[in-house]
């Protein structure tokens, strides 16, 4: 009795361990989504109109940080995940791409900081002219930031789905979804604003990890 219950606690555990996995997988990403549909003002936006949308939009502005929020927090092993499921078919893409998105991923913590001035200011009674100019005043490692997060998961989730492609752990759609992602987006975001379009290509993004996530679950016997 003793030896069979020995067994099943390790056997449990990790059924439990690769499940949280799958759940946690798309978590990020989706969050992303919809905090890109959300956001009270567009990317292009200068400064000052940044400011007079968010003062508009409190709700909208107080979600984005909540969202963003879970993204720091699950986007980093969710993409530990991914890499985990294709590196041994694609060790060198593997590699490249953890080498990008981490720091990138990463650096949207120093990111929301921005946004966290732009729902404070307001709250603390500061005139929109005085937020603008907080605004402007940020830090050189904001820009640094910009550049690791943009470059970062951009090329960095290309890759991932490219990997996703050649080590063939994921149906072909899911690995598709995974690459078209963040083009989408920065089109999206840069090119031609539109936050539904940048809903859809976070929501790929999502829906990649989440087909990743299944194909672990059913590694497990």
């Amino acid at each position: 009795m003793t030896t069979v219950a020995g067994v099943a606690r390790p056997v449990v555990a990790r059924r439990w361990a690769v499940w949280s996995t799958a759940l946690l997988l798309p978590i990020g990403p989706a969050a992303v989504a919809v905090l890109r549909y959300v956001l009270p003002y567009d990317t292009v936006d200068d400064s000052s109109t940044m400011v007079s949308k968010a003062i508009a939009e409190p709700g909208r502005a107080s979600l984005v940080l909540w969202l963003g929020f879970v993204a720091v927090l699950t986007l980093v092993p969710a993409a530990y995940a991914v890499g985990r499921m294709t590196r041994s078919r694609a060790p060198q893409l593997t590699a490249a791409a953890m080498v990008l998105l981490v720091p990138g991923y990463l650096a949207l913590g120093w990111l929301a900081a921005a946004d966290q001035l732009l729902w404070i200011g307001p709250e603390a009674g500061f005139a929109a002219r005085e937020v603008t100019r907080l605004y402007d005043a940020a830090h050189p490692t904001t820009e640094i930031a910009e550049v690791l997060f943009v470059v970062g998961h951009v090329i960095g989730t290309i890759l991932l789905g490219i990997a996703l492609w050649r080590s063939q752990v994921v149906p072909r759609w899911a690995a598709v979804a995974v690459i078209v992602s963040q083009p989408i987006h920065i089109v999206a975001a840069v090119v031609v604003p539109n936050h539904t379009l940048d809903l859809i290509g976070w929501g790929l993004q999502a829906a990649g990890f989440a087909a990743v996530g299944w194909a672990i679950v059913r590694r497990v016997p």
